[in-house]
């Protein structure tokens, strides 16, 4: 039986009509920012998660949790877990015509381009032997808790809806991500923070960031993701206003959630009610927030490992607030660094970015598993696609562009078997041509570890039935612990 409510569209477009004609759609917009001046309300159109309800899953999950490590813009997969021997030995020959049989244009190379090999080491790391390269030496250290897989392909060279499709299944942007179905299908373990946050970091490198990168789509707005600032209050209007008690603040979103549901039962509109959540658990965030965020709990050695300066905003402080984080029952948290779009000088570039994470990821792997809350975390690492085996530039700037057609991410914890390298390209890393895995599979493997059947996971919107993985994605049995 498939997990979806009663349709709402009925009655999405009676409230809508309704709203409009009674002009309560602005007003209900803006109804977060403007009441009364309440500086919690006014985190109410951010603050959205709530339990979703459904019923206990069929399949006996391995994870409770996500962190989701997205390198955005493309982590070159022949630089850092996937070496070539033979595409060093042809490095600066013409790309081999039979590679671009069936191929899509490249997103930025025009013309003919010529192979280009690693400049870096490679070597088998760990007892599993799973090969890292020089560039990520932290990581090594803990190669035998990764499950690497090789041969991921995608469906697009091109940045926003790459990232639409690893998140939500889709090209468009319209779609839910993959942690708002999490939290429309397990609801939250910790009422008092939401149950998908957003983290970022790194360099602008002219690729955004776009709000609907971590939406709800056409799921209940209360499942959208709730980004954290990276510096200064994690969220604003924590604090009450001056001489405004915690006790007046409770009286004032008392008067206002008797309104909004007074709203709701003329209207029958789910969005009221999501909106009425969404003011409850900003409420709460007022003291929970705080506390999450306040790393002077951490010791000294903590800092030390993750290479985090508490007062800074870095990937390596998003690490460490993401195991906080997790360990507060947080569903879902996905880590977006920013800078691995290496069009040219990816070798400063992949090496500034490497320095960056290579640590803080090693240490949030074996924090977890010090923890003992790897056990049931599922970790996940990769971007949007990897990089072209052939340069971009040629010369001491050259670069790689986006490459969709095989590609490496891996993941780590719960349920995965560790020390595996799953799958493979080609000998020059262009198509996966072992056991090539899909985005909807990976997906689809996701729900599975969290115990949920891809294929029932569903939602009912504008007349039709829709999934995560659309209608393909197989659950990946060899990865399954």
């Amino acid at each position: 039986m498939a997990f979806h409510p009663i349709s709402t569209d009925g009655l999405q477009r009676r409230a809508f009509l309704g709203a409009a004609a009674a002009g309560l759609g602005a007003a209900a917009a803006g109804l977060g920012a403007s009441a009364a001046g309440l500086g919690g309300i006014a985190l109410a159109t951010l603050l959205r998660p709530a339990t979703a309800g459904m019923p206990p899953p069929a399949i006996r999950p391995r994870a409770k949790r996500v962190i989701f490590l997205f390198m955005a813009g493309g982590p070159s997969h022949i630089d850092l877990f996937d070496p070539k021997p033979l595409l060093n030995r042809m490095d600066g020959a013409t790309i081999p015509p039979e590679l671009l049989k069936n191929h899509q244009q490249f997103a930025l190379i025009r013309g003919t381009p010529s192979l280009k090999g690693s400049p870096y080491h490679f070597q088998p790391r760990g007892q599993s032997g799973i090969v890292i390269s020089s560039l990520l030496p932290h990581l090594a250290t803990v190669a035998d808790e990764l499950t690497v897989i090789r041969s991921m392909h995608t469906t697009t060279n091109v940045h926003d809806p790459a990232v639409h499709f690893l998140n939500g299944g889709s090209v468009q942007g319209d779609r839910p991500t993959l942690g708002a179905w999490l939290s429309y299908g397990l609801g939250t373990e910790n009422e008092d923070l939401p149950a998908y946050v957003v983290l970022t970091s790194g360099v602008s490198d002219g690729q955004p960031l776009l709000q609907n990168f971590w939406g709800n789509g056409f799921l209940p707005a209360q499942h959208a993701g709730v980004p954290l600032r990276n510096s200064g209050p994690p969220v604003l209007h924590l604090d009450n206003p001056p001489n405004v008690s915690a006790a007046t603040r409770r009286s004032e979103l008392d008067l206002v959630q008797w309104m909004n549901r007074r709203q709701h039962e003329s209207l029958g509109d789910p969005e009221i009610t999501a909106r009425i959540a969404s003011y409850e658990l900003a409420f709460r965030m007022q003291a929970s927030v705080p506390e999450f965020a306040d790393l002077t709990s951490e010791p000294a050695h903590q800092f030390e490992a993750y290479g985090a300066d508490p007062a800074k905003p870095s990937l390596a402080r998003n690490c460490l607030l993401a195991r906080r984080l997790v360990e507060r029952g947080v569903r879902f948290v996905q880590l977006y660094d920013r800078g691995w779009d290496s069009h040219t000088d990816i070798d400063a570039e992949h090496t500034r970015q490497c320095a960056a994470a290579d640590r803080p990821i090693a240490a949030l792997l074996a924090d977890l598993r010090q923890r003992g809350l790897l056990d049931d975390t599922l970790v996940i690492w990769g971007g949007e696609f990897g990089r072209t085996p052939v340069a971009q530039v040629s010369g001491a700037t050259w670069g790689r562009d986006h490459h969709p057609h095989g590609f490496t991410m891996w993941m780590a914890g719960a349920g995965v078997r560790s020390g595996l390298t799953y799958g493979g390209t080609d000998e020059f890393g262009y198509h996966a041509v072992e056991k090539p895995m899909h985005v909807h599979d990976l997906h689809a493997t996701v729900l599975h570890l969290l115990g949920i059947d891809h294929e029932q996971l569903t939602f009912r919107a504008q007349g039709r039935d829709f999934r995560l993985t659309d209608v393909a994605g197989s659950v990946v049995n060899d990865l399954l612990a």
